[in-house]
């Protein structure tokens, strides 16, 4: 008699499923991105739709949500990024019991430097309206942030010597793809319909009403439409006849070799033009500005790298000798303001959700919160409100250029 045959274990579970597409639903929504799927989620959760379908070209998360620097913060200056943004970071302190999921939520805090005299001037504007805000910010000097991140160069001998900062305590990372995987499970739950490898390619329309959308799996009817395309959003536009104020850029992010845990917090610098925090398994992860032309590359130039690591080696000179391992880049849409458009369209049943440069992942639940009520109703919800692309002719900009910590 021969040794017991050795059952591997069952496979788990899987989070969510993969059906066929139905021939329509009440909600389409373009994007299973981050905001996709925080959209099909509260659409679900707080207004009972529950006919949903999310379509994908690719995979699940697979694009910019796969491939960020998970930074939260609500840190913004001005009162409509502020509501926004904290909208949001108040929604990741409650999503990891409200889903189940342990999203290593770590709010390690986030300093953002300066180095001249005017960045001082501008960083405490900002801590005093974010005091205004309710948004928990404040000012630190070099001494105390010696204290916090001991390994920062705080040296007076250095080109950009550190003036001050202002520090967001409750700011920190989140792991984007347990947060994605996440919201899938639990939306999958209630009957939304993930379409992977579903490509839209344009729309059915009757009148002023969008009426379906075409897609390489063939037409599927919708009762609303809402697109969270991120950079493909204006190609998808363009079918309409919609010219959205949105140019497309690649933006790089990189990843070291494993190190021990030695980075405290995040550090951002708009003047060096870097941000650099440290991930659980250990690799630190470093992000900087988009590239300067427009395009749909998920590659970005070598001198942006370059200078990217200049100025991290320049902050931080114990990763003079680390091991860059990985480099990548996804594509962002960037309006003319620096800030998103959510809202409505001329089509009274189709919703946009673009133009996050930079700050997408941070706003993950807050804007799919909005965005699910603006297509439930049909309505802006007040945070959003100030988002409609009108904005762009009535002169009412919301212009967080400064804010963002890194130019977009």
């Amino acid at each position: 008699m021969g040794a017991p045959r050795h059952v591997p274990p069952d496979p788990s579970a899987r989070l969510w499923r993969n059906p066929e597409p139905k021939r329509g639903y009440d909600v389409v929504i373009v994007g299973a991105g981050g905001h996709g799927l925080a959209t099909a989620y509260y659409l679900a959760r707080n207004h009972g739709i529950r006919d949903i379908a999310v379509l994908e070209r690719g995979w699940l998360a697979g694009g910019n949500m796969a491939r960020n620097t998970m930074i939260i913060r609500s840190n913004y200056l001005l009162d409509e990024s502020a509501a926004l943004y904290n909208h949001a970071l108040n929604l990741w302190e409650q999503l990891p019991a409200e889903l189940d999921h342990d999203f290593l939520l770590s709010q390690r805090g986030v300093l953002n430097l300066a180095h001249t005299e005017q960045e001082v001037r501008d960083a405490r504007r900002r801590s005093f309206a974010n005091e205004l805000n309710g948004v928990d910010t404040e000012w630190v000097t070099p001494e105390e942030i010696a204290e916090i991140c001991p390994i920062l160069n705080t040296s007076d001998e250095v080109r950009y010597p550190v003036l001050g900062a202002t520090l967001q305590r409750r700011a920190g990372i989140a792991k984007h793809d347990h947060v994605a995987w996440a919201l899938a499970r639990k939306s999958d739950e209630m009957g939304v319909d993930f379409i992977q490898g579903c490509e839209v390619t344009g729309f059915t329309t009757d009148g002023d009403r969008v009426t379906g959308v075409q897609t390489d799996l063939g037409p599927i009817a919708a009762g609303r439409v809402g697109l969270a395309a991120a950079g493909r959003t204006s190609l998808l536009t363009d079918t309409l006849g919609i010219r959205l104020p949105l140019q497309s850029h690649p933006l790089q992010a990189l990843a070291s070799e494993l190190l021990e845990p030695v980075h405290p917090c995040v550090v951002m610098s708009n003047h060096v033009h870097v941000y650099c925090s440290q991930a659980h398994k250990g690799e630190l992860v470093l992000g900087a500005g988009i590239d300067p032309y427009n395009g749909y590359s998920r590659r970005g130039s070598i001198r942006t790298i370059e200078n990217q690591l200049a100025a991290a080696v320049e902050l931080f000179p114990i990763f003079a000798r680390a091991h860059m391992i990985r480099t990548w880049a996804g594509t962002v849409d960037v309006t003319p303001d620096a800030s998103p458009i959510i809202g409505p369209t001329p089509y009274e049943n189709l919703f946009v959700n673009c133009g996050w440069g930079t700050g997408g992942f941070k706003a993950t639940p807050g804007v799919g919160w909005v965005f699910a009520h603006t297509i439930a109703t049909g309505e802006p919800h007040p945070i959003n409100a100030p988002y409609g692309m009108e904005r762009f002719t009535t002169g009412a900009l919301i212009d967080e250029h400064g804010a963002a910590a890194v130019a977009h």
